[in-house]
């Protein structure tokens, strides 16, 4: 990510908005974006079908749209922000709602609370987060309801055990990065190590610190573990209480039962801290120099 532009924000109607549009204005004023904020009504949606008439139906919509406009409105008005635009929408379909609410304003970043609810944690992750992770192609930020600390945390989850995961580990930095800087916090670069093989060990370790050297990660915010990442990871990060962790948000399989089963899976549904879904295609072109390219409209602004 070179240049945040564009922020959708999609609020729930719940008490975790505030906590969610805390962070985006944070975030959107550092760096100079625009903030849209989203809702979407899907229970009305499926239930105006019981509507006697088309006429009924488009009454009902409309006056269901304008409480969720006062509504966002309302939330806007509270963070102190007049620039934010609001929209709303009847949709059986959330996840694909936010598509296209991001397809049509061009997000380089969607911000949004989890949907779910799970018995011993207030917040989870449901069938409609998962499919955001699978399918936007923004990056994503799935955002808890606590704040950051006065010097947020960040760090990138990365893999360089293979040439591929090695190119999404450099655009993992590089997005983290931007994150850290924009909201003047600190960044770890967090690497699991598996291989019982020295050579290969050796080989990962080198590519790991000519990565982070050529961002200028101090090797002080450089951590290696040992073990499988599923293992290592976890514990690791909750230990740490990061505000953010910034990993890969793409699968090869399809459906949802697979991904809950993967190293995302299991963070998002364990640990109390924001996550960062970074996509593939976002790497940085090869010879790029991230130094020079990047951004900051008012990094140092209110």
């Amino acid at each position: 990510m070179d240049k945040l532009t564009s922020i959708l924000v999609f609020a729930h109607r719940t008490d975790a908005d505030r906590a969610l549009l805390d962070k985006a204005v944070l975030l959107a004023r550092r760096v100079g974006a625009q903030i849209f904020l989203f809702s979407c009504d899907v229970a009305f949606a499926k239930a105006i079908q019981r509507a006697h008439t088309s006429e009924d139906a488009e009454k009902s919509r409309r006056s269901t749209l304008d409480e969720h406009l006062a509504y966002l409105s309302a939330l806007r008005a509270a963070v102190g922000a007049s620039q934010i635009s609001v929209d709303a929408e009847c949709a059986s379909s959330q996840y694909e709602a936010i598509l296209r609410k991001a397809a049509e304003i061009r997000a380089d970043l969607v911000m949004k609370s989890p949907s779910g609810r799970h018995p011993l944690r207030r917040f989870a992750f449901d069938s409609s987060d998962w499919h955001l992770i699978r399918e936007c192609p923004a990056t994503l930020m799935l955002v808890r309801n606590r704040p950051w600390k006065s010097i947020p945390t960040f760090a990138a989850l990365v893999d360089v055990s293979e040439d591929s995961t090695a190119q999404l580990a450099e655009t993992l930095i590089h997005t983290s990065e931007y994150f850290a800087l924009g909201c003047r916090g600190e960044l770890d670069v967090v690497y699991s190590e598996s291989s019982a093989d020295a050579r290969e060990q050796g080989e990962r370790l080198a590519a790991l610190q000519r990565l982070t050297q050529e961002y200028r990660i101090r090797a002080t915010h450089v951590h290696v573990l040992s073990g499988e990442p599923e293992l290592t990871l976890p514990d690791f990060a909750a230990r740490h209480h990061y505000d953010a962790l910034i990993l890969g948000g793409v699968t090869h399989r399809r459906g949802i039962a697979p991904l809950i089963g993967t190293l995302t899976g299991k963070l998002v549904e364990t640990l109390d801290t924001d996550f960062i879904l970074v996509k593939r295609g976002a790497a940085v072109e090869a010879g790029d120099t991230h130094r020079s390219s990047v951004v900051w409209p008012a990094l140092f602004g209110d």
